[in-house]
């Protein structure tokens, strides 16, 4: 009973790391209709911006406030310097500049904080709760984690359904001449939908980072997979999916690690995907109308 409690609040924890990241792939898809695959790559150059300052002596909050400011603006830079002369043409070339950008960034990480494992330490006790003589694999840290996925997932709800920015930001990604005779300023819409999805992939590296305590230049690898399959299993389209997603992409995982064994994880990811892609290609949230869209 202990060890299915614990592969449960484990697949919990592990799954909200998951829907962190799934969260900025779904803004960035939303807002700009391109899947972002140097997102990993920008969370983790922020995330070493902030470990910098925490170990000259700043507080976390301060290297966390740090890194989301980066990552809005290179969020920015990335979508003016980089996207913005592939867009108009095919849509694979957004996706190979994405690629090329992922490489690249990872590159500039290891030339300017080297290549080395580095410590990160949590904001909150890691330290799991205890129930009598019950260990549960829950911390003040995990429940920190929950609580900013939540309060993004909610946040981005409301940003797309209730704001007209939000509504600009899609009509920019669906039909930037339509968009245009409607007033809409789509060069800027774009530009935000890219500085916000880097902010959530900032805020999605650090809480990352606090969870695995030790990152590398490729420390964000894993979780890319992962994270795309938690987008994809909701739906790119929904942010409430992300969370779902990846929810239920952690349970299923901490399950299948828990009793047949570590080295199926990789391939329950990747039958999850596939049977996925095969029943409802557009995700679990996904609805005819926005397929159609």
């Amino acid at each position: 009973m202990q060890q299915f409690v614990n592969l449960t609040l484990g697949g919990v924890i592990t799954g909200a790391v998951y829907a962190a990241f799934a969260l900025a792939l779904v803004l960035i898809w939303r807002s700009t209709r391109i899947v972002n695959f140097a997102q990993g790559a920008m969370a983790a150059i922020t995330t070493f911006i902030a470990l910098s300052l925490i170990e000259g002596g700043q507080s976390y909050w301060v290297g966390l406030a740090v890194a989301l400011l980066a990552g809005l603006v290179l969020g920015a830079v990335v979508e003016r310097l980089v996207i913005r002369p592939v867009e108009g043409g095919p849509e694979l070339n957004a996706v190979i500049v994405t690629l090329g950008l992922f490489i690249a960034i990872q590159a500039l990480i290891s030339v300017l904080f080297g290549v080395n494992q580095r410590a990160f330490v949590a904001p909150f006790s890691t330290i799991g709760f205890r129930v009598g003589d019950f260990g549960l694999a829950l911390s003040p840290n995990t429940l920190f984690t929950l609580g900013a996925v939540l309060l993004v997932m909610l946040g981005l709800t409301a940003l797309f359904r209730f704001t007209r920015v939000g509504l600009a930001m899609r009509a920019s990604a669906f039909g930037q001449e339509v968009a245009r005779l409607l007033g809409v300023r789509v060069g800027r819409m774009l530009t935000l939908g890219w500085a916000l999805a880097a902010v959530v992939g900032s805020l999605a590296g650090m809480l990352i980072a606090a969870e695995v305590t030790f990152v590398t230049p490729t420390y964000m690898d894993a979780l890319i997979v992962f994270g795309f399959v938690a987008a994809v299993l909701g739906g790119l389209d929904s942010p409430i999916g992300a969370v779902v997603g990846g929810l239920l992409l952690g349970l299923a995982l901490s399950y299948v690690r828990g009793y047949v064994g570590d080295e199926l994880v990789g391939m329950a990811a990747l039958v999850i995907l596939v049977v996925v892609l095969l029943v409802r290609p557009g995700g679990l949230f996904s609805t005819t109308q926005t397929r159609r869209a």
